[in-house]
């Protein structure tokens, strides 16, 4: 099994930065990808970014290519989501997620409790 534990959401003014954290334990393993999810109210949960534990291999929504930026620090078993420039749009909670495919959600099997990220107008 592997845990995974969010941080860093919160509420920002619309054309603000947020960094999110997610924490990884227990049976880690560099063969998963790792991604960032989040689910609007109403909507269903939508991939945002994810990547390979070195790096190598990153995928982005469309909605956030410029503005997020995903990146693991190996030693701290950690990746990071920085948001830039955030919208109104961008509200909804966060998931962090491990799985074995980097751009297919169908993959992710492990998945953290999720964080709020409010973005006023």
């Amino acid at each position: 099994q592997v845990q995974l534990a969010e941080s860093g959401g919160g509420l920002v003014q619309a054309g603000g930065s947020l960094r999110l954290s997610c924490a990884a334990s227990g049976r880690t393993s560099r063969r998963y990808a790792m991604g960032w999810f989040r689910q609007a109210p109403g909507k269903e949960r939508d991939i945002v970014a994810a990547t390979t534990w070195s790096g190598g291999n990153t995928y982005y929504a469309d909605s956030v290519k410029g503005r997020f930026t995903i990146s693991t620090d190996n030693a701290k078993n950690t990746v990071y989501l920085q948001m830039i420039s955030l919208k109104p749009e961008d509200t909804a909670v966060y998931y962090c997620a491990a799985g074995l495919v980097l751009g297919v959600p169908a993959t992710y099997d492990f998945w953290g409790q999720g964080t709020q990220v409010t973005v006023s107008s």
